[in-house]
């Protein structure tokens, strides 16, 4: 029997509704489904108190998901979509994303239109796309404590009311560099259309094998956003004696403190999204976030009182 999944977000009434309908429909046809929540990706925030949640990243993948998946649906939002991600990367399924949120940036398809998009599936005529995903880690010296998968974004800030963090990047083979900032994104190119566009950074188009280092409000002039190939880790300390918060993709984090150092590599699995028409990156970017439309026209004249 063909074995599928669906994850889905389980405080959104709608997404829950339509996982246990889309359940049955797909039963009824002959396949093996199981069902998994979103909140399986998430690793949990930290406190002072408690400072680390650690979980393998290969632990996340929930029960009875295996690599015998045909596919897998995605119902919520971009946040359920990340935490998708986090748990079916290492296994390889191909996600089905359906938007049943508001800015549905990585969704392919709406509730509404499931049916037709899930004919087209059945009937094999879609195809996948890979999108790279970084590795984050954690150390305390030489010792891992930490870990996360990643499709955005890595962000490393101070914590609300402390001075400026100064940090030590080292990047590949190259001599580190030190930037006074705020904080420091480490992107991917799916990110780029994240918190690093907000922060100034460039859009990346997807098939670009790239990592973008974004600094959060630097103090100098010199400090600017840094592309460069995605095959050189990145390794980052702090000079600062307070601690410093990590969050990744905006769904987990931990505190680093004084003594421990951050890691960002490309990650040995990716992000595999089914498309039911061949990408197109630019029209994602105008309906979504209104680039490249057309400019009104200045008038001609204007009438003075």
């Amino acid at each position: 029997m063909p074995k599928v999944g669906i994850i889905y977000n389980d405080i959104k009434p709608v997404a829950q509704q339509a996982a246990l309908e889309w359940q049955d429909k797909l039963t009824a046809l002959g396949y093996d489904v199981s069902l998994a929540t979103g909140v399986g990706g998430i690793l949990g925030y930290s406190s002072p108190e408690r400072p680390l949640c650690h979980t393998p990243l290969d632990s996340l993948v929930p029960p009875e998901f295996d690599e015998d998946m045909l596919f897998a649906l995605v119902l919520g939002g971009d946040g359920t979509v990340l935490s998708a991600f986090r748990q079916i990367a290492p296994i390889g399924v191909p996600l089905l994303t359906v938007n049943t949120g508001h800015m549905g940036f990585l969704t392919e398809t709406y509730l509404n239109q499931l049916p037709q998009a899930l004919d087209q599936v059945l009937a094999g005529d879609f195809q996948v796309e890979e999108r790279a995903m970084l590795a984050v880690k954690l150390f305390h010296h030489q010792t891992l404590i930490w870990e996360a998968l990643c499709l955005n974004e890595m962000v490393l800030h101070r914590e609300p009311l402390t001075s400026m963090c100064h940090f030590e990047v080292g990047i590949g083979h190259h001599s580190p560099v030190d930037i006074a900032a705020d904080g420091i994104i480490i992107s991917t190119p799916t990110g780029s259309t994240a918190y690093s566009l907000s922060a100034g950074g460039p859009v990346i188009t997807p098939g670009v094998s790239v990592t973008q280092l974004i600094p959060i409000c630097p103090h100098s002039l010199a400090s600017r956003g840094l592309v460069f190939p995605d095959h050189e880790p990145v390794s980052i300390h702090s000079a600062n004696t307070d601690p410093l918060v990590m969050i990744v993709d905006g769904n987990a984090g931990c505190y680093v403190m004084p003594e421990d150092w951050v890691s960002t590599c490309r990650a040995p699995y990716s992000a595999r999204f089914i498309r039911l028409r061949s990408p197109e990156f630019f029209k994602v970017l105008r309906e979504k976030l209104g680039w490249g439309l057309p400019h009104i026209a200045k008038p001609t004249s204007v009438e003075l009182p």
